[in-house]
């Protein structure tokens, strides 16, 4: 039976309040270890080489699109989510690894 493939979000942030989203990240952390989250990502340096970049992008690796899918829509990350959106603006997609 072949494996199922992982799971990504790819998120492009830029945080307009650095001290509110710290509350955005310790309210979605919960999700994240519900979910089997591992962060590939988070903020570091980056290089724009084509488009329109944003200050922070984050990988998050889940052991499936489902489990992906899954965390973003709980009770618990929309929580997270609520503060996110008062405090930056991002970009996301959810990706399906490769086999």
């Amino acid at each position: 039976m072949p494996k199922e493939p992982k799971g990504y979000w790819i998120a492009h942030v830029d945080v307009r309040d650095p001290e509110r989203y710290k509350d955005y990240v310790a309210t979605a952390k919960p999700a994240f270890e519900k979910f089997g989250a591992r962060f590939l990502a988070r903020g570091g340096e980056w290089e724009g080489l084509e488009g329109t970049g944003r200050g922070r992008n984050v990988v998050i690796e889940f052991p499936s699109l489902q489990a992906a899918h899954d965390c973003y829509n709980s009770p618990e990350y929309q929580a997270a989510k609520a503060i996110r959106n008062t405090v930056a603006d991002a970009d996301m997609v959810l990706v399906e690894g490769a086999e």
